[in-house]
């Protein structure tokens, strides 16, 4: 087999051929082949490589040269006589190695008189862009963006000519940069670049064919480089980009008999995959010789083995016999891998999407959701080729969506749990659909710019961007089935209405993709997904497909790149910087409270804080007017006060800043930071009434003093510290108040807790000596009063104490803590707290 059927082979029994190894892995590894006999060369997967395999085939075998790592020792020399180039047109098809942003010289054309004669170089920048210049005559073009350093394969050419010094480059069939007066310098025109030099691939020439240096080399593949004594036309660049070579005015044509290969330089055999009207240029690498495709199988081999014995092959038997031929074969391990076209896979589909929707009975056996996966494996490859009835293909969409949501069907989660180390959840099939969705652009006319393909829960519509969804009801319950996508994810804390169930994908899923001459190009997107009610979110996530996992993996759900814009009660709209597939991370709840109650609560907090408020601000307002003598006590007051009605102002009015993320933000953590200094201050009442019933050896100057680095200081130190190292993690998900998600909340709830914790042992003691002192002067005024008038006075002077400085110092946020258990604690906190 060659690469690309022994990769097909591998990917058509769910699994993948081995990952090279690594240095450590080199003796277990060839003892490995050894015990199979195996002999000769096996293909391989790179684990770090440059080179990707395509999603499509196209027949055009070119050399490539591979610069593995950035040195000062590789080069490619072009045994070619150049003439003198008036104009010219350098194409080549590059793989730019991402791991560097340093500058890389592409090729460079050096002549005796002038060594940077002619030079191309680039570096990827910031923003993941590489940026070319050209160099002609040593006058050096700025640096501009022409593809994404995305690893994949991209076509550019670079023209220039004599004239007006005019000069363009492009990029897979599109100018990126042109301008003139590259080397025009003065009055006269610019000179044509000179003949019989020296042409080095892979670096910058600081002497004639030589003196290289790392730091300016490349690193990457490159192939299929052509350079012409002339301007070429868009449309003879769009012919070249299509594996069309240009034979007029050619002075270099890419062949392995015209290049000087340095020894470290690896030179390997690629087919490229050449663009028609719908395909972007994909390369795929045959690292080693012609061999044997070599299967390793694990626990997912055995439970093949399993779901191959245990069958009934009932729905093959079925399949084959309506076809009357062998659609799907009996073992998946023996059938060999068949090229299909677009009439078979049509017919294919249409008796198995008959089957499966006519079946006595609708559940799947294990055996059948592989066979029905791996043909739609085969399926997803076919490609409409030129004559081919355009009616066929978008038919062949509509089978394609109707077997993929049968097989999605809730009876089937069982069947789908069985099969979870051969194929780790359903998301596999989103990355089938994906793949053959791509083939639909056919379908795209100036008359006809949308396709819309749905079958029960699943669909997908395609202008020039290609969505896919994949309703609740279908692809949700298998995943939670199945059990087996893991989650990037902390798990959230409760809010106390609440009881915790599990973690789950609570949505639709939905895959995206924008495209630009047909090639896959990442943008940024917002979406809202619709959810139930009882569910909190947690995370807008996107699907991952770890690359050194088998495609059938499933992938897993991460954060990474995306936010929650939005959350309302059904629904949550995000924000993603990139197209992938997308959903929204929900965690299950079981309501401890009704919609009635919740906005009962939030109608108690209204309109506690507002006459709160109120009753704050007439407070402040008559300590200055009235003229109350200045004191210790009344300018702790005086802060309280200020703090506490900052904080419950802004709590009133912080819901209808949760749609904007940067007012969100602001609010939030002026929220912490009055809160911080309302409890900062009530520390402060706790410490001067204990400089009231202890003595304290200290001045009242420098008490205020430290009064004010504890009421003020302490909360922007807390606040500071925590935005500097949780800024992108700071604010909550759904409303505008620190994350409970992560332990940024606990630079709220720390100190608070420490701050009750003082004031309760200060309390205690104002409350023993108020005792203390009422026992004595009931003595001293009353000494023969009756026991029960005795221990009336002592109940009464703890109850006034605890009652006046509950409040004062706090402690009424102590029962928080007993909100969970029932929606009487909810109601006595709130009133407690919002009267304060």
């Amino acid at each position: 087999l060659d690469w690309w059927h022994a990769d097909r082979y591998c990917e058509q029994r769910f699994a993948q051929l081995l990952f090279e190894p690594q240095d450590g892995e080199r003796a277990s590894f060839s003892k490995l082949l050894q015990s199979h006999h195996v002999r000769g060369s096996v293909w391989l997967n790179e684990r770090d490589g440059v080179l990707h395999k395509p999603k499509r085939r196209r027949y055009h075998v070119v050399p490539v040269l591979v610069f593995r790592d950035k040195t000062d020792t590789k080069y490619v020399k072009v045994l070619s006589d150049f003439p003198a180039l008036p104009s010219v047109t350098a194409c080549a098809h590059v793989q730019w190695d991402t791991r560097t942003q340093e500058i890389a010289t592409i090729f460079s054309y050096a002549v005796p008189s002038f060594i940077n004669e002619f030079q191309l170089r680039g570096f990827v920048d910031e923003e993941g862009f590489v940026r070319f210049a050209l160099i002609v005559h040593g006058h050096h073009s700025p640096y501009l963006p022409v593809f994404r350093a995305d690893g994949q394969w991209h076509h550019f050419c670079v023209t220039w000519q004599q004239e007006n010094g005019t000069w363009a480059i492009y990029a897979d069939g599109k100018r990126r940069a042109s301008a003139s007066g590259l080397c025009a310098v003065g009055p006269s025109t610019p000179q044509a670049i000179y003949g019989q030099g020296t042409f080095i691939i892979g670096q910058d020439q600081d002497s004639l064919g030589g003196t290289f240096r790392e730091k300016e080399s490349f690193s990457g593949n490159i192939t299929d480089l052509h350079v012409w004594q002339k301007v070429l036309s868009r449309e003879q660049i769009e012919k070249v980009r299509s594996c069309w070579v240009v034979e007029q005015d050619l002075v270099f044509g890419w062949s392995s008999n015209a290049l000087e290969v340095e020894s470290t330089v690896q030179e390997v055999t690629a087919q490229v995959l050449c663009p028609g009207k719908s395909h972007a240029p994909r390369c795929f690498s045959s690292l080693l010789h012609n061999g044997y495709a070599f299967v390793l199988f694990s626990d997912a081999y055995w439970q093949l083995k399993k779901a191959q014995l245990e069958s009934s092959h009932s729905l093959v038997s079925h399949v084959n016999t309506l076809a009357e031929r062998t659609v799907i074969p009996e073992n998946i391990f023996t059938s060999d891998v068949q090229d299909t076209n677009l009439s078979v896979a049509l017919g294919t589909l249409d008796v198995l999407a008959t089957v499966l929707r006519e079946a006595e009975t609708p559940v799947l056996e294990s055996s059948d959701l592989l066979a029905v996966l791996q043909l739609l494996k085969q399926v997803s490859d076919v490609e409409a080729q030129e004559g081919e009835e355009l009616e066929m293909l978008e038919q062949l969409g509509q089978y394609y969506v109707e077997v993929t949501e049968l097989i999605l069907e809730e009876q089937n989660i069982e069947t789908w749990s069985s099969v979870s180390q051969v194929v780790n959840g359903p998301m596999a099939v989103v990355e089938l659909c994906d793949r053959m969705v791509s083939h639909l652009a056919p379908l795209l006319t100036a008359d006809r710019t949308k396709i819309t393909i749905q079958r029960g829960n699943v669909g997908l519509h395609r202008v020039m961007v290609k969505n896919m969804w994949f309703g609740y009801g279908s692809l949700q319950r298998c995943l939670s089935g199945a059990g087996s996508t893991a989650v990037f994810q902390d798990v959230a804390a409760s809010d106390g209405g609440q009881k915790y169930l599990s973690t789950t994908v609570g949505t639709a899923v939905i895959s995206s993709a924008l495209l630009s001459d047909y090639q896959e190009i990442s943008t940024s997107v917002r979406y809202r997904l619709q959810h139930r009610v009882q569910w909190m979110v947690i995370s807008c996530v996107i699907s991952v497909f770890l690359p050194l996992v088998s495609p059938d993996a499933g992938g897993m759900w991460s954060t990474a790149g995306c936010s929650v814009v939005t959350s309302l009660l059904d629904s949550t709209a995000c924000y993603c910087n990139h197209t992938t597939s997308f959903a929204v991370l929900l965690q299950v709840y079981e309501m401890q409270r009704t919609i009635k109650e919740e906005l009962t609560l939030q109608t108690l907090t209204f309109i506690g804080c507002g006459v709160s408020f109120c009753a704050l601000i007439v407070t402040f307002i008559l300590f200055l007017a009235v003229g109350v003598p200045k004191s210790e006590r009344t300018t702790v007051h005086k802060n309280l006060i200020f703090a506490l009605a900052a904080a419950e102002a802004l709590l009133m009015f912080s819901e209808l800043a949760k749609t904007n993320q940067v007012v969100c933000f602001t609010v939030t953590a002026f929220l912490h930071l009055f809160f911080m200094a309302a409890f900062s201050w009530m520390l402060v009442e706790g410490l001067l009434l204990w400089s009231k019933v202890v003595a304290v050896n200290m001045s009242e100057d420098r008490r205020m003093k430290f009064y004010y680095v504890t009421g003020w200081g302490l909360p922007v130190v807390i606040v500071g510290v925590t935005l500097a190292t949780s800024f992108n993690k700071y604010v909550a998900d759904n409303h505008c108040w620190l994350n409970v998600q992560t332990n940024v909340i606990w630079a709220f709830v720390g100190p608070v807790l420490f701050i009750l914790a003082v004031n309760t042992f200060v309390l205690f003691r104002v409350v023993m000596v108020t005792v203390s002192s009422a026992r004595r002067r009931l003595k001293m005024l009353t000494p023969n009063s009756s026991l029960e008038k005795q221990i009336g006075v002592q109940i009464w002077a703890t109850a006034k104490p605890v009652l006046v400085l509950l409040p004062v110092l706090g402690l009424t946020w102590v029962c928080g803590v007993l909100v969970h258990l029932s929606i009487i604690w909810a109601y006595v906190f709130i009133v407690l707290n919002s009267l304060q």
